[in-house]
Protein backbone atom coordinates (compact mmCIF):
# COMPACT_ATOMS: atom_id res chain seq x y z
CA UNK A 1 0.00 0.00 0.00
CA UNK A 2 1.25 3.63 -0.73
CA UNK A 3 -0.15 7.01 -1.06
CA UNK A 4 0.73 8.93 -4.19
CA UNK A 5 -0.08 11.87 -2.07
CA UNK A 6 1.24 12.64 0.98
CA UNK A 7 -0.94 13.74 3.85
CA UNK A 8 -0.29 16.45 6.20
CA UNK A 9 -0.44 14.12 8.81
CA UNK A 10 2.29 12.37 7.59
CA UNK A 11 4.42 15.70 6.88
CA UNK A 12 3.86 16.31 10.94
CA UNK A 13 4.51 12.93 11.82
CA UNK A 14 8.41 13.38 10.10
CA UNK A 15 8.91 17.36 10.52
CA UNK A 16 12.77 16.74 9.82
CA UNK A 17 11.50 15.48 6.36
CA UNK A 18 11.39 17.90 3.48
CA UNK A 19 8.19 16.89 1.95
CA UNK A 20 7.52 20.10 -0.33
CA UNK A 21 9.50 23.70 -0.89
CA UNK A 22 7.16 26.42 0.07
CA UNK A 23 7.00 28.98 -2.97
CA UNK A 24 5.31 31.39 -4.62
CA UNK A 25 6.46 30.31 -8.12
CA UNK A 26 5.50 27.67 -10.70
CA UNK A 27 8.17 25.42 -10.04
CA UNK A 28 8.53 21.88 -9.59
CA UNK A 29 11.28 19.48 -8.26
CA UNK A 30 11.79 15.68 -10.82
CA UNK A 31 13.82 13.42 -8.57
CA UNK A 32 14.88 10.18 -9.29
CA UNK A 33 15.33 7.23 -7.12
CA UNK A 34 18.05 4.22 -7.21
CA UNK A 35 20.25 4.70 -10.23
CA UNK A 36 22.47 4.94 -11.68
CA UNK A 37 20.72 2.45 -14.17
CA UNK A 38 22.23 1.88 -17.56
CA UNK A 39 19.40 2.28 -19.61
CA UNK A 40 16.53 4.23 -17.75
CA UNK A 41 19.16 6.79 -16.33
CA UNK A 42 20.27 8.02 -19.97
CA UNK A 43 16.86 7.97 -20.83
CA UNK A 44 15.94 10.43 -17.83
CA UNK A 45 18.98 12.59 -18.92
CA UNK A 46 18.32 13.21 -22.35
CA UNK A 47 14.63 13.29 -21.43
CA UNK A 48 15.99 16.49 -18.68
CA UNK A 49 17.52 17.94 -21.68
CA UNK A 50 15.23 18.10 -24.11
CA UNK A 51 12.54 20.25 -22.21
CA UNK A 52 15.11 22.47 -20.58
CA UNK A 53 15.00 20.59 -16.59
CA UNK A 54 16.85 20.16 -14.17
CA UNK A 55 16.67 16.86 -11.40
CA UNK A 56 18.03 15.33 -8.35
CA UNK A 57 19.32 12.10 -8.52
CA UNK A 58 18.88 9.92 -5.25
CA UNK A 59 21.43 7.49 -5.73
CA UNK A 60 22.23 4.21 -4.55
CA UNK A 61 26.26 3.48 -3.86
CA UNK A 62 26.95 -0.28 -5.31
CA UNK A 63 25.14 0.96 -8.92
CA UNK A 64 27.82 4.55 -8.68
CA UNK A 65 30.42 1.95 -8.70
CA UNK A 66 29.13 -0.09 -11.68
CA UNK A 67 27.83 2.31 -13.64
CA UNK A 68 30.44 5.71 -13.16
CA UNK A 69 30.84 7.03 -15.68
CA UNK A 70 26.67 7.19 -16.03
CA UNK A 71 27.17 8.63 -12.71
CA UNK A 72 29.39 11.27 -13.98
CA UNK A 73 27.13 12.35 -16.45
CA UNK A 74 24.95 12.99 -14.11
CA UNK A 75 26.67 15.79 -12.88
CA UNK A 76 27.90 16.80 -15.46
CA UNK A 77 24.76 17.55 -17.28
CA UNK A 78 24.30 19.85 -14.30
CA UNK A 79 21.56 17.91 -12.21
CA UNK A 80 22.13 17.55 -8.33
CA UNK A 81 22.78 14.04 -6.68
CA UNK A 82 21.69 12.94 -3.10
CA UNK A 83 22.34 9.95 -1.06
CA UNK A 84 20.06 6.73 -1.12
CA UNK A 85 21.97 4.23 1.08
CA UNK A 86 24.91 2.33 -0.28
CA UNK A 87 22.55 -0.93 -1.42
CA UNK A 88 18.77 0.10 -0.74
CA UNK A 89 18.49 -0.40 2.97
CA UNK A 90 15.36 -0.53 4.91
CA UNK A 91 15.51 1.45 7.84
CA UNK A 92 12.64 -0.12 9.82
CA UNK A 93 14.09 -3.61 9.06
CA UNK A 94 18.05 -2.72 10.43
CA UNK A 95 19.22 -1.54 13.49
CA UNK A 96 20.95 2.36 13.91
CA UNK A 97 24.44 1.26 12.92
CA UNK A 98 24.03 -0.82 10.18
CA UNK A 99 21.89 1.94 8.95
CA UNK A 100 24.24 4.63 9.22
CA UNK A 101 27.04 2.57 8.34
CA UNK A 102 25.35 1.84 5.19
CA UNK A 103 24.54 5.53 4.55
CA UNK A 104 28.46 6.60 5.34
CA UNK A 105 29.57 4.01 2.48
CA UNK A 106 27.36 5.54 0.27
CA UNK A 107 28.77 8.99 1.22
CA UNK A 108 32.38 7.63 -0.05
CA UNK A 109 31.06 7.88 -3.32
CA UNK A 110 28.34 10.59 -3.33
CA UNK A 111 29.44 13.75 -2.65
CA UNK A 112 26.19 15.66 -1.13
CA UNK A 113 24.31 17.03 1.59
CA UNK A 114 20.87 15.76 0.37
CA UNK A 115 19.31 12.16 1.83
CA UNK A 116 16.58 10.37 1.04
CA UNK A 117 15.39 6.83 3.05
CA UNK A 118 14.70 3.83 0.76
CA UNK A 119 11.10 3.58 0.84
CA UNK A 120 10.86 6.63 3.31
CA UNK A 121 11.26 4.23 5.68
CA UNK A 122 13.58 5.38 8.34
CA UNK A 123 13.51 5.47 12.53
CA UNK A 124 13.73 8.19 14.63
CA UNK A 125 16.37 7.02 16.33
CA UNK A 126 18.34 6.95 13.29
CA UNK A 127 16.92 10.31 12.05
CA UNK A 128 18.90 11.91 15.85
CA UNK A 129 22.22 9.38 14.69
CA UNK A 130 22.79 10.74 11.16
CA UNK A 131 22.22 14.60 12.73
CA UNK A 132 25.40 13.62 14.90
CA UNK A 133 27.43 12.61 12.25
CA UNK A 134 28.66 15.74 10.24
CA UNK A 135 30.35 13.37 7.48
CA UNK A 136 26.94 11.97 6.52
CA UNK A 137 24.00 14.32 4.34
CA UNK A 138 22.25 16.31 6.91
CA UNK A 139 19.04 17.03 4.72
CA UNK A 140 16.53 14.08 4.44
CA UNK A 141 14.56 14.73 1.53
CA UNK A 142 10.99 12.68 1.32
CA UNK A 143 8.18 13.56 -1.08
CA UNK A 144 4.92 15.40 -1.87
CA UNK A 145 3.83 13.33 -5.10
CA UNK A 146 4.80 9.77 -5.90
CA UNK A 147 4.33 8.76 -9.74
CA UNK A 148 4.00 5.20 -8.51
CA UNK A 149 6.14 4.23 -11.65
CA UNK A 150 7.53 1.23 -9.38
CA UNK A 151 3.63 -0.34 -9.36
CA UNK A 152 3.77 -2.66 -11.86
CA UNK A 153 0.13 -3.16 -12.02
CA UNK A 154 -0.05 0.28 -13.76
CA UNK A 155 0.65 1.41 -17.20
CA UNK A 156 2.88 4.42 -17.88
CA UNK A 157 -0.51 6.71 -18.67
CA UNK A 158 -1.65 6.35 -15.46
CA UNK A 159 1.51 7.41 -13.25
CA UNK A 160 1.62 10.80 -16.04
CA UNK A 161 -2.13 11.42 -14.87
CA UNK A 162 -0.99 10.90 -10.98
CA UNK A 163 1.37 13.20 -11.69
CA UNK A 164 0.06 15.80 -13.73
CA UNK A 165 -3.16 15.83 -11.55
CA UNK A 166 -2.11 15.74 -7.73
CA UNK A 167 1.47 18.45 -8.63
CA UNK A 168 1.06 21.76 -7.24
CA UNK A 169 3.95 24.48 -7.36
CA UNK A 170 6.72 23.08 -5.03
CA UNK A 171 5.85 20.11 -5.18
CA UNK A 172 9.02 17.15 -4.29
CA UNK A 173 7.53 14.13 -7.42
CA UNK A 174 9.14 10.71 -7.24
CA UNK A 175 10.04 9.07 -10.01
CA UNK A 176 12.76 5.38 -10.44
CA UNK A 177 15.50 5.23 -12.82
CA UNK A 178 15.38 1.44 -12.40
CA UNK A 179 14.65 -1.80 -14.16
CA UNK A 180 11.22 -2.49 -12.38
CA UNK A 181 10.16 1.29 -13.40
CA UNK A 182 11.55 1.53 -16.80
CA UNK A 183 8.51 -0.35 -18.85
CA UNK A 184 6.38 2.77 -17.21
CA UNK A 185 8.93 5.73 -16.33
CA UNK A 186 9.13 5.80 -20.38
CA UNK A 187 5.90 6.59 -21.25
CA UNK A 188 4.90 8.73 -18.09
CA UNK A 189 8.46 11.46 -17.71
CA UNK A 190 7.98 12.75 -21.78
CA UNK A 191 4.26 13.35 -20.67
CA UNK A 192 4.75 15.23 -17.96
CA UNK A 193 7.63 17.42 -18.93
CA UNK A 194 5.79 18.00 -21.75
CA UNK A 195 2.86 18.77 -19.17
CA UNK A 196 4.89 20.96 -16.93
CA UNK A 197 6.67 23.27 -19.75
CA UNK A 198 3.16 23.31 -21.57
CA UNK A 199 1.89 25.14 -18.11
CA UNK A 200 4.59 27.00 -17.75
CA UNK A 201 6.21 25.79 -14.89
CA UNK A 202 10.14 25.81 -13.76
CA UNK A 203 11.85 21.90 -13.19
CA UNK A 204 14.26 23.27 -11.27
CA UNK A 205 16.94 21.72 -8.72
CA UNK A 206 16.11 21.79 -4.76
CA UNK A 207 17.26 24.58 -3.55
CA UNK A 208 19.20 23.51 -0.26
Amino acid sequence: MYLVKTPFWLKLLYPSGIWKIPTSKKVVYLTFDDGPHPEATPFVLEQLKKYNAKGTFFCIGKNVLSYAQIYESILSEGHAVGNHTYDHLNGWKSDDIRYLDNIKSAANLIVTNLFRPPYGRIKFSQIRALKKHSECPQQIIMWDILSADFDISLHGDQCAKIVMEKSASGSIIVFHDSAKAWDRLKIALPKVLQYFQDNGYEMALLPL
